[in-house]
């Protein structure tokens, strides 16, 4: 199914500040991630995006890529948490509250974790809710990856504002799509299937991550 390379690979110690990294995405995931970012970046010399950066686990792959390539990993995220990390849910870790204003705050793991992988340069951080940051963002996207919140209102609100900024024949890529409800919400997965009745073309399944191909003529 998957036209990605697959001798696309991080270096050795991305790969290690990757997996030492805050956050939940598995290996196996993580490198089909970053084989699109590469094969889209490549394909286009565009930016790649992702929306829900958290602590930067995923950034460090796409920030990878697009020093591989020569251009540039835009993260989304208002970095205060998303509905599963706030206090009382499961994922919610108490290190991350800002004491001074007792709230959330993952931008300065975020940027730590850039910092140790070396890879800084490589990323712009956009600082805010989705929404809008893609309601005045005017540019051409090689990749968008959505792994936002995860309520159908925000992956919703994340596919219809991003979707459009692809560049034809670049990558939707969604993760913790679940087909089974009793795996996960569904709210990527509804998301997923919405792309594929738009026209997006699959091109890839790892584990929840799906990648997507928008139309030459999109």
């Amino acid at each position: 199914m998957s036209d990605l390379p697959q001798t696309a690979h991080p270096r050795p110690e991305v790969l290690a500040a990757f997996e030492g990294a805050t956050g939940f995405m598995p290996v196996d995931e993580g490198l089909a991630l970053y084989a699109a970012a590469v094969t889209a970046a490549r394909r286009t010399g565009l930016p790649v995006l992702e929306i829900g950066t958290y602590c930067g686990r995923s950034a460090i792959l796409l920030a990878e890529a697009a020093r591989e390539t020569g251009t540039v990993a835009l993260t989304v995220d208002h970095h205060r948490g998303s509905e599963e990390q706030q206090p009382g849910w499961e994922y919610h870790d108490p290190t991350l509250v800002d004491p001074e204003v007792g709230r959330m705050d993952t931008l300065p793991r975020f940027r730590r974790t850039l910092h140790a992988a070396g890879l800084e340069d490589h990323v712009i951080a956009l600082v805010g809710r989705s929404p809008r940051i893609a309601a005045v963002w005017g540019g051409r996207l090689a990749l968008v990856f959505i792994d936002g919140g995860h309520t159908d209102e925000h992956a919703t609100a994340d596919y219809e504002g991003w979707a459009p900024h692809l560049a034809p024949e670049g990558l939707l890529v969604v993760h913790d799509v679940f087909p089974d409800p009793a795996d996960g919400g569904q709210a990527p997965y509804r998301v997923y299937l919405r792309a594929l009745a738009e026209g997006f073309e699959e091109v890839s399944v790892t584990g929840s991550l799906r990648v997507l191909r928008r139309a030459a003529t999109g």
